[in-house]
């Protein structure tokens, strides 16, 4: 899809075509429109493609005057009643003429930057930076926003997992936990490129323009600490209720064993006057009466030395 917007006092708008000084979104965009881009910005055909690739790595590059951004955003995904949480990447191509961007698919980031960038007072494209460090700024805040949706799931499926203690809580917090990792990844490699950008080396920088992108680290970084703490406690977590589900496992086995050794004696007892030689009272009236309350006997001693020694 290509959508073009402009601004028209401090506002960002919908335009009918590409002009000078506007935003250029493309998002799963049809080879038709990569090509439209390409011949009509002359824009070099790689950095078209490099934000296209799902394993791209966020970086900065530069040539012939065309600056290419690449970082990771979160990406949401409901599978079979799963949240699963991974990035992709979305590439910012800055020039003397335009800004586009670039995404394998429709985010929830660019709603969020066009929300929050029509609340600035006298928000304009002819400033690349300022539009720039507004987008990394709606990055930031989107993971934060996700990282306290994952909160909420980790207490919810710990819930669950306290009261069944089945496979499927704890398949779900794994997904969170893989999510964590991903979100970990993405946003220190973020920041390095936001650490890159404070140099001046890329862009020219004015003191609004830095105090407005150590704002933009600060949210960054926030992030990365969020990240890194549900994903120690989540571990955990997970570490815990494996020990828990083991221990319960040795529980029942110690159980099972206990109650086998007590239904084995009247066994043994059968099994010896089962045997066709001479046995003693096996003329008796009583034999089998007598051998059914030694067999009870001997299960009853064993029953009362198993619970002194807890093992029922």
């Amino acid at each position: 899809m290509l959508r073009i917007y402009r601004t028209e006092k401090g506002v960002l708008s919908l335009a009918p075509q590409i002009e000078r000084h506007c935003w250029v979104c493309l998002t799963s965009p049809t080879e038709e429109e990569l090509q439209y881009v390409q011949e009509t910005l002359k824009i070099l055909p790689e950095f078209l493609r490099y934000p296209l690739d799902e394993e791209e790595t966020p970086r900065i590059e530069l040539e012939e005057d065309q600056l290419l951004i690449i970082l990771r955003v979160p990406d949401p995904r409901h599978e079979e009643g799963y949240v699963r949480y991974e990035t992709i990447p979305i590439g910012i191509i800055v020039t003397d003429e335009v800004i586009i961007t670039i995404c394998l698919k429709d985010n929830p980031v660019f709603e969020d930057f066009l929300m929050a960038v029509n609340r600035v007072k006298n928000f304009t494209l002819e400033r690349p930076v300022l539009f720039l460090f507004h987008l990394f700024f709606s990055i930031a805040t989107l993971y934060l926003r996700y990282l306290r949706l994952i909160d909420r799931l980790i207490n919810e499926y710990e819930q669950e997992l306290y009261r069944s203690m089945r496979n499927k809580e704890l398949l779900k917090l794994l997904n969170i936990e893989k999510s964590l990792v991903y979100f970990n990844t993405a946003l220190r490699a973020n920041d390095i490129v936001l650490s890159r950008l404070q140099s001046g080396r890329f862009l020219r920088l004015t003191e609004d323009d830095l105090e407005l992108l150590e704002d933009v680290q600060i949210e960054n970084r926030q992030a990365i600490d969020m990240a890194k703490i549900f994903s120690d406690i989540l571990t955990g977590t997970m570490d815990a209720y494996a020990s828990v589900i083991s221990n319960n496992l040795n529980v029942v086995m110690k159980f099972l064993t206990s109650v086998t050794i007590v239904l084995m004696l009247p066994n043994l007892v059968a099994s010896i006057y089962g045997m066709n030689i001479e046995l003693p009272l096996q003329h008796s009236p009583h034999a089998f009466f007598i051998l059914m309350g030694l067999s009870f006997i001997l299960s009853g001693i064993v029953v009362a030395l198993f619970i002194k020694k807890k093992l029922f």
